[in-house]
């Protein structure tokens, strides 16, 4: 693992690592914020996967988190949103939403993608191995939160792994991948035809099966160009209400799907998982 950025920040480090990811087959960067409460003990972290052509640095920069996650003493887990370098394949229309950058957080099973596209692995099991290890925050306090695609991988994450993570929230989830288009492009190249093979990677799916019930909090902008297309958030209404299990969805009048809407609402995002997590 070799650090390649390192900034002050309200008290706290920003780090910025690159490593080789055995689960991806390539070397993956991933970013952390560490509080100044970790100069002292061990602290709760929350893991945040990032969304459509981002990399780890876009929620560093934009979402203004640093002052919150000092503020609660929480650090902060960015990951790549997929696999990168050389002999990983790429969409070959060269399109935004599949390949580099568009990782969807599944572990892929078809040719050529199984052998890079493992990011459920990554973000489940490699990369929480690693920061326990190096890092002064506590195992067994952890959340997750994420933007678009990153808010799909955030929800289906916890909700497969209730064990591991005590906390959820999103900003603009896509809610339901196998009722939109993002989501049938990602999931058909990934993993194949069968959509019952999708179920295990959608939120509405998993919110209809699930046994424990996690907090969960989600953020939607009602002028998000992309909500009645791509991220269907009235199926995870539906969903939630039909399987009688309670989540706190606001729908924010006049927020689009930009990170000045995450930067907006972030802090009661950190908040959020502090009470859970303390």
């Amino acid at each position: 693992m070799e650090r390649v950025g390192e900034n002050k920040s309200f008290g706290g480090k920003q780090l910025r690592y690159r490593h080789s990811s055995s689960s991806l087959h390539c070397d993956m960067h991933f970013s952390i914020y560490l509080p100044p409460q970790a100069h002292n003990d061990p602290v709760p972290v929350l893991y945040w996967l990032s969304g459509l052509t981002c990399t780890d640095e876009n929620f560093v920069a934009k979402a203004g988190a640093q002052r919150y996650a000092a503020e609660q003493g929480l650090a902060i887990v960015a990951p790549d949103t997929s696999p990168r370098g050389e002999g990983v394949p790429d969409d070959p229309d060269g399109s935004y939403d599949f390949g580099l950058g568009a990782g969807f957080y599944v572990n892929a099973t078809k040719p050529p993608w199984d052998r890079h596209y493992r990011m459920y692995d990554y973000v489940v099991d490699e990369l929480p191995t690693l920061i326990n290890s190096q890092f002064p925050v506590d195992p067994h306090r952890v959340g997750v939160f994420g933007h678009s695609m990153g808010g799909h991988g955030a929800l289906t994450i916890a909700l497969r792994n209730p064990d591991r993570y005590r906390c959820v929230s999103a900003f603009s989830p896509v809610c339901s991948p196998m009722n939109c288009p993002w989501g049938e492009k990602a999931l058909s190249n990934y993993i194949g035809d069968d959509s019952e093979d999708w179920s295990q990677y959608d939120t509405t799916a998993l919110v209809r099966a699930a046994k424990t019930k996690l907090p969960i909090f989600v953020d939607q902008g009602d002028a998000d160009e992309f909500l009645e297309e791509q991220l269907k958030t009235e199926l995870l209404s539906a969903a939630s209400e039909g399987a009688d299990y309670p989540m706190d969805i606001r729908m924010q009048p006049g927020y689009d799907h930009s990170y000045f809407f995450i930067a907006s609402f972030i802090e009661e995002h950190i908040q959020f998982h502090k009470r859970h997590l303390s």
